[in-house]
């Protein structure tokens, strides 16, 4: 039998918005946020001249910087204040949350609660800042460069004060976004920094929409590519809604316990185990570390003749390497599932989960507590993992399939497919739990009200 919770969650209406304040203001502050964050994406670097960043960002189309440009909201491309994003942020926290399960001390950091917590978090912002850096001195370097070997002064003033007013600018602009971030998570609604790149994703639809009709108008592109192209993301959709959600639940026992009453009675729980333990991580790894190569090659095909071998070289790597080959997309699947099993052993440690069950006194019925426990865990695990892989492999290369039959540049991607699905239905679970909240607090008040009248 349903519980009233629960049948007051299954009746839970948006009609009680209008009520929900506290909601109402958390939501335009939230969309407030994210309008000043399109604002600043337009606001260029100082020292550069945007139309030839046009051609800096043509020539090295489909390189690794598609990815940045993508989860910037097209601030690379213009190289805005805030053309590298959240992404040096997102890539410290990654390493952040490796050395925290490989190494012994950052490991005993972690287990301190929220203390340590704290401290991770530090760390990973100065990771953040030394990554900016490091990037932003790169991005004005090579700026400079592009200059000097076209021909094209893509830099008003090339030399160490542009170059030092440039990194300046990104760190700036990185760390205004994470503070940004971190105010749209404690006073709006949502994760800030997911919600920051969804918001940059979404962006490029128009673009993208604007781009497809033309290509449909010049007849390069015919209306079956189209309804196919829309079948495949709604279908796309519906398969991450499912999977995003879906869990293998262990039934938990705890020893008996008396009741009030003096009777004996057993607690019983549910380990959820999430069938994509690894989330986006795998395909932002595996399309990076092929795109590193391609992006390398690209910029330094431009000193390298190509009659050298070392020219040969470069070109033959544009070739099979390039978006909807076959070796890339073989590489690129073979990395998902790699990245998946490694990332899913280093996030969910089955020896420490099955130490917490035994010291709380919890069992799995039918296995004995400690190294029999992890061991299942780790069974259980690793199978439902494979079905993650597989999951995550055909998000991610159906859409290079779709690139490599029609030519047609696909605006979601499988990574940004899964990172728009994730943030929404976060969000909207969010947005749920407040309005529930909000029926909770009228039934007490009513409730208050009855007792009184008593």
């Amino acid at each position: 039998m349903a519980s009233r919770a629960d049948n007051l969650a299954s009746n839970l209406s948006l009609a009680n918005f209008s009520k929900a304040t506290e909601l109402k203001k958390r939501i335009w502050f939230t969309v407030g946020a994210l309008i000043v964050f399109r604002f600043l994406s337009f606001v260029p670097l100082p020292g550069v001249n945007p139309l030839i960043l046009q051609d800096l960002y043509a020539q090295t189309r489909g390189g690794i910087l598609d990815i940045f440009n993508t989860f910037s909201g097209g601030s690379l491309e213009r190289m805005s204040l805030i053309a590298l994003g959240v992404m040096p942020y997102i890539t410290a926290s990654i390493v952040v949350q490796l050395a925290a399960s490989l190494h012994p001390a950052l490991m005993a950091l972690k287990k301190e609660g929220e203390s340590g917590r704290k401290k991770l978090n530090q760390y990973t912002r100065y990771g953040a800042v030394l990554l900016t850096v490091i990037q932003g001195w790169f991005v004005a370097t090579g700026l400079e460069a592009y200059g000097a070997q076209s021909g094209l002064q893509a830099v008003v003033d090339p030399g160490y004060m542009f170059r030092v007013g440039a990194v300046i600018s990104l760190v700036g602009g990185t760390m205004f976004l994470l503070w940004l971030g971190e105010q749209i998570t404690s006073r709006g609604i949502g994760n800030g920094v997911s919600l920051i790149i969804m918001a940059g994703i979404v962006a490029q639809f128009p673009t993208f929409t604007s781009n497809l009709m033309g290509q449909y108008s010049s007849g390069s592109t015919s209306s079956f590519t189209i309804v196919a192209m829309i079948l495949m993301i709604v279908g796309l959709i519906m398969i991450i809604s499912f999977m995003e959600r879906a869990q293998r639940r262990l039934l938990i026992q705890y020893p008996k316990r008396a009741s009030q009453r003096g009777m004996m009675q057993a607690d019983r729980s549910h380990l959820p185990l999430k069938l994509n333990t690894a989330g986006v991580i795998p395909p932002i790894f595996a399309s990076s570390l092929l795109l590193l190569p391609l992006t390398i090659s690209q910029f330094a095909g431009q000193s390298v003749s190509p009659d050298t071998t070392m020219g040969s070289i470069i070109v033959t790597m544009n070739q099979y390497l390039q978006h909807g080959q076959p070796l890339y997309m073989t590489l690129y699947a073979l990395g998902i599932v790699f990245f998946t099993f490694f990332y899913t052993a280093v996030v969910f440690n089955p020896e420490e989960t099955a130490e917490n069950l035994k010291k709380n006194g919890g069992f799995i019925p039918g296995i004995r507590p400690g190294k029999n426990t992890a061991s299942y865990l780790d069974y259980v695990l690793t199978r439902i993992t494979v079905i993650g892989a597989i999951y995550l492999t055909l998000v991610c290369v159906a859409p290079e399939f779709l690139l490599a039959e029609t030519g047609v540049a696909l605006f979601f991607g499988g990574t940004s497919l899964l990172i728009v699905v994730n943030v929404t239905v976060d969000t909207i679970t969010q947005i749920q739990s407040h309005l529930l909240a909000h029926q909770y607090g009228d039934l007490i008040k009513k409730a208050k009200l009855k007792g009184r009248l008593r």
